[in-house]
């Protein structure tokens, strides 16, 4: 295994990822499934090293979602990182910055989905958005509806976000 090429994938699917959040026209999941095919394309990696490679950037970015301050200013990136963040290239910090934001942001959303009621195809529902619970695809209402089978794949429940 060829840790450059590895380490090279590393940084495409961070800048893929980074690249498909922007566009807002994606869910988390499916901006990392995005970038995670866009990577394999380029990258020229196994599907068991692209696995590893798309593991070591998730969790990277959980652990910055939950280690990183809010308030991201450059002391407090200095203490985090553990070392002076002038010494990372721009793209590098602002794509990770970034990222870690929208990941903190994921998290919370999905841990307050544990704590949501579930609803079932069929039944009525006031206005709001559901994410289907096995593909997190989500479904909007603008009235009062009937709750349908998930449009992609046609699991029956959801939780209210």
């Amino acid at each position: 295994m060829n840790k450059n090429k590895l380490i090279t994938a590393y940084s495409e699917l961070l800048q893929h990822f980074h690249e498909t959040m922007d566009e807002a026209l994606h869910t988390f999941a499916e901006a990392f499934e995005i970038s995670k095919h866009k990577t394999s394309q380029s990258s020229g990696l196994t599907p068991e090293e692209l696995d590893k490679v798309s593991g070591y950037v998730k969790r990277d970015l959980e652990h910055a979602a939950f280690g990183l301050p809010s308030a991201a200013d450059i002391k407090s990136l200095t203490e985090w990182f553990k070392f002076d963040i002038e010494m990372l290239e721009n793209f590098a910090l602002d794509a990770f910055l970034s990222l870690a934001d929208k990941t903190r942001i994921e998290l919370a959303k999905l841990q307050q989905l544990a704590t949501k009621h579930s609803y079932q195809s069929g039944e009525i529902t006031s206005p709001g958005t559901f994410i289907c619970d096995a593909c997190g695809k989500e479904i909007a209402f603008k009235t009062p509806s009937e709750i349908p089978e998930c449009p992609q794949c046609h699991a029956t429940t959801f939780v209210r976000i």
